[in-house]
């Protein structure tokens, strides 16, 4: 199932024009490879705890073409700038969550709403429960994840946490609503879970 979230934002010399949808597994490769091989040494190093190597990001790649890794991109004239990936659960595991944007897509909050989409693939799946590992010096991501209710923890160098999915929907759907995306607010597609709860809210009123 590939679900589709057009979010858009006004055209003009400061801003960025593009839109967020998961994509297909034959898309993984090629559009989130790219990606990870224009990050900058910093974003890389922040991305992966270390600076890799581009043979180290072209294997990754592969990797999560293949095991069911799920990418909700952020793009921008067919090309992503922005990527969440939900990793399957290994055994005994958490599924995982990682987020990466290039420099050209920061500060405009395509951050949340990455992670508003993959939490909602992973309530789509089913899962209860998500991990969460970053880097100690990666400031946003730990902000972000915080934003969302993850309990970080510091150990060994990096940081590790979970986050609740029992968070309520509509508190989500607040805060989404709240947040500009750049300089106006997000145009968004719900997902079909968003959907329900809203008619059900206009359901029991009409009641």
């Amino acid at each position: 199932m590939v679900l589709e979230d057009i979010t858009r934002t006004p055209s003009g010399p400061k801003s960025v024009r593009g839109y967020v949808r998961t994509l297909s597994q034959q898309e993984e490769l090629p559009l989130l490879r790219d990606h990870l091989l224009r990050l900058d040494a910093e974003s890389r190093h922040d991305r992966f705890n270390g600076f890799l190597d581009d043979s180290f990001i072209e294997r990754y790649a592969a990797r999560c073409a293949e095991d069911g890794t799920v990418i909700v991109a952020y793009i921008v004239d067919g090309v992503v700038r922005g990527a969440a990936e939900l990793h399957p659960p290994e055994q005994g595991s958490l599924p995982e969550v990682a987020f990466s944007v290039e420099a050209s897509a920061r500060r405009q909050n395509v951050g949340t709403v990455l992670f508003s989409r993959l939490i909602a693939e992973a309530r789509w799946k089913g899962f209860k429960r998500l991990r969460i590992t970053t880097g100690a010096e990666n400031h946003a991501m730990r902000a972000l994840a915080r934003k969302f209710g993850a309990h970080l923890q510091f150990r060994h160098g990096e940081s590790t946490g979970t986050i609740d999915l029992a968070k309520t929907p509509e508190a989500e759907l607040a805060e989404l609503a709240a947040t500009p995306f750049t300089a106006s607010r997000a145009l968004l597609s719900f997902n079909s879970t968003c959907w329900k709860l809203i008619s059900s809210m206009y359901g029991n009123r009409a009641a």
